[in-house]
């Protein structure tokens, strides 16, 4: 992913308004980031955690998507899979995310979902900086699984535009 700004990031979002995109908390740790290592930016609001953003690039340029993070159901141990990388997750790994969608169906108070991890670092599971328990063994390359979440995850930021 190429390196993104404060500014670039809060222009890109196509489910808020100027001024939700306005408030919302960009990481601040934006210089820090191996933006090599990303496929997509996600994060979630320290100070509202069942808020969550992604933002990924695109044909169109930058999409950012503002995410509602599903409450998780406590007590129940379980094994989840991720559906942009595949990861799979135990515990509270894995939350569904909804976002608004753009435009007259957002207004309308339509969304779509995806299951997503938690942290939203996909990008960092697939090329083994991050770990989350055993994972599946593939016989495909780490190109051929890049592509695959890129899809995926294109796939899901159509369905908010559309």
């Amino acid at each position: 992913m190429l390196v993104a700004t404060e500014s670039t990031i809060r222009a890109s979002f196509v489910n808020l308004t100027q001024g939700e995109s306005k408030r919302l908390a960009v990481p601040n740790d934006l210089g820090l980031r191996q933006w090599d290592d990303l496929d997509f930016l996600g994060w979630r609001d320290p100070a509202a955690p069942q808020r969550a953003y992604l933002v990924a690039e695109t044909a169109d340029g930058l999409v950012g998507v503002a995410l509602r993070v599903a409450p998780q159901q406590a007590g129940r141990v379980r094994r989840s899979m991720c559906s942009l990388c595949l990861t799979t997750h135990t515990g509270d790994g894995v939350a569904l995310m909804t976002a608004r969608k753009a435009g007259p169906g957002g207004r309308q108070g339509n969304s779509v979902g995806v299951y997503a991890c938690s942290d939203l670092a996909c990008s960092l599971y697939l090329r083994g900086r991050k770990h989350a328990g055993p994972r599946m063994h593939e016989t495909l390359t780490l190109a051929e699984k890049i592509d695959r979440t890129t899809s995926a995850l294109t796939a899901f930021l159509r369905r908010v535009t559309e």
